[in-house]
């Protein structure tokens, strides 16, 4: 018998950097994750995924800072 997964939560800093790229892709006037992420090729469903708060790879969120047209400390200067 299968033993099932247990859905971890995610940290409060997984959750806050969700948080950052939410709001930056709002405040660039992106009503929807998925336009965003398809003009800035971006796989839409992962793209969702970030900004629910799954965890991510670094490279993958060098990729998000770069769309956003930031640099790291830039994408980091506020909600951390």
């Amino acid at each position: 018998m299968k033993k099932k997964k247990e859905k971890v939560q995610p940290s409060e800093d997984v959750l806050n950097l969700a948080k950052r790229i939410r709001d930056i892709r709002t405040k660039k006037g992106y009503t929807s994750h998925e336009i965003f992420a398809y003009e800035h090729n971006i796989p839409r469903a992962q793209f969702g995924r970030y900004e629910a708060g799954q965890n991510m790879r670094f490279d993958s969120l060098l990729k998000v800072i770069k769309a956003f047209d930031m640099t790291l400390e830039e994408f980091f200067s506020e909600g951390f």
